[in-house]
């Protein structure tokens, strides 16, 4: 998937995107949400704790261009969904890159550091995106707008740190005890947050039916 975007929506101001000030500390995570579930919550209540963070933005993507897209929902859907389950006051949900057009993340990061020059981002993956980030559109420049924070993820922490972008990035891994100032580090810096670690995935809910299965994340307390 290309990251071009259209110069006139990528500077437009019409773009919906959450308000921001200078100076804040904002985590964002971005994904399909489909569906969003527990594992979501807990990464971001964990980020906004661990980074000292103001809030945190989940991205809800139009599409994932390195996933099929036969069992995606419609977006409407999964931003409902992501406003159901996500009623922590600082995880603020949005669906602005459908207005950009665009399903790539160096474009969507680009345009954000452009609109918001003095807000101090920092990008969120799962293990599991860092074992496949090699294969992301210009994953070495979505290294360098910001720094990002890689969650760990079930059975995931092996494989994400001998993948082949956690190698090429290994000497900008910053300490355990740097991690509440992430969002201040030039980048490329990066850390591997361990959590409590929770087995639901958005594949393992499809699988078992949408809405009303057990093990839907929907309705239940994150």
């Amino acid at each position: 998937m290309s990251a071009r975007v259209s110069s006139k929506s990528f500077g437009s101001m019409s773009v919906r995107v959450p308000p921001a000030v200078a100076g804040q500390r904002i985590g964002l995570m971005g994904g399909s949400f489909n569906p969003p579930h527990r594992a979501h919550v807990a990464i971001s209540e964990a980020a906004l704790k661990r980074l000292e963070l103001d809030e945190i933005w989940w991205l809800v993507s139009p599409g994932n261009p390195l996933k099929s897209h036969s069992d995606l929902a419609p977006l409407d859907e999964r931003l409902a969904e992501c406003r159901a389950l996500a009623v922590h006051p600082r995880i603020k949900v949005t669906g602005f890159e459908a207005e950009l057009r665009n399903v790539s993340t160096v474009v969507t990061l680009a345009f954000l550091r452009r609109r918001y020059p003095d807000v101090h981002f920092v990008w969120i993956m799962g293990g599991d995106n860092l074992a496949g980030f090699h294969r992301w559109a210009d994953w070495r420049r979505i290294a360098s707008l910001m720094p990002f924070l890689v969650a760990d993820r079930p059975q995931w922490r092996l494989k994400a740190l001998a993948a082949p972008a956690a190698r090429a990035l290994a000497k900008y891994r910053v300490p355990d005890s740097q991690v509440p100032a992430l969002a201040l580090q030039t980048p490329p810096a990066w850390a591997y947050l361990t959590l409590r670690l929770s087995p639901e995935s958005s594949s393992e809910i499809r699988a078992a039916g949408r809405l009303g299965s057990p093990k839907s994340s929907l309705g239940k307390k994150a």
